[in-house]
């Protein structure tokens, strides 16, 4: 009932206007007035806001960072939250985890669910830290992501990731997940 009440009321304004003069003329007139609202951005306005990273590591940004220097930067800058070993705190668990995905008590972190490598440094890169979002260079956002990754036992002590070797990690829990059957999808 409610549509139909919507649809009458639609058809009865949409017959006003077309039968009052001059609406034509306004019509367009607010038409314009709308396409002229707001600026024009070109690339380098919208570059600071184009940061996502896709599963396959397209819009990984340039820079590396490696295990020890990641220890560092987690210490100053991440362990308030999850805990000095990447245990959790107030934040959640990014270490530990692995086999207890099929069990009565699964832990999911970042070593036992996320299928991706990317995501861990894109969601790092987005929203980390907590009251600084957006606040870590590229450098930090891969070291932090090699100790990440080196504490769950996916890389090893000496790993160095960039753009291409962050990409081609492979999770433990990458074929966990069903996948998108949408073309161009991962």
């Amino acid at each position: 009932m409610r549509k139909a009440r919507g649809l009458v009321v639609l058809t009865t304004t949409l017959l006003a206007c077309a039968c009052t003069p001059g609406v034509t003329t306004q019509t367009a007139a607010v038409s314009r007035m709308a396409s002229e609202v707001g600026t024009p951005l070109g690339a380098s306005a919208i570059a600071p806001w184009d940061i996502d990273v896709a599963p396959d590591g397209r819009g990984l940004p340039p820079g590396s960072g490696d295990v020890k220097t990641g220890a560092l930067v987690f210490a100053q800058k991440c362990a308030a939250c999850h805990g000095a070993q990447g245990q959790g705190l107030i934040g959640d668990p990014l270490v530990g985890g692995s086999g207890t995905l099929q069990s009565a008590a699964p832990r999911r972190t970042v070593g036992s669910y996320w299928p991706f490598a990317t995501t861990l440094f894109d969601y790092i890169r987005r929203a980390m830290p907590y009251n600084a979002p957006q606040s870590l260079s590229a450098d930090e956002v891969y070291a932090v992501s090699a100790w990440i990754l080196n504490r769950n036992g996916i890389v090893p002590d000496d790993a160095r990731l960039d753009a291409r070797t962050l990409a081609a990690i492979r999770m433990p829990n990458r074929d966990g997940f069903v996948p998108d059957p949408r073309p161009g999808k991962l």
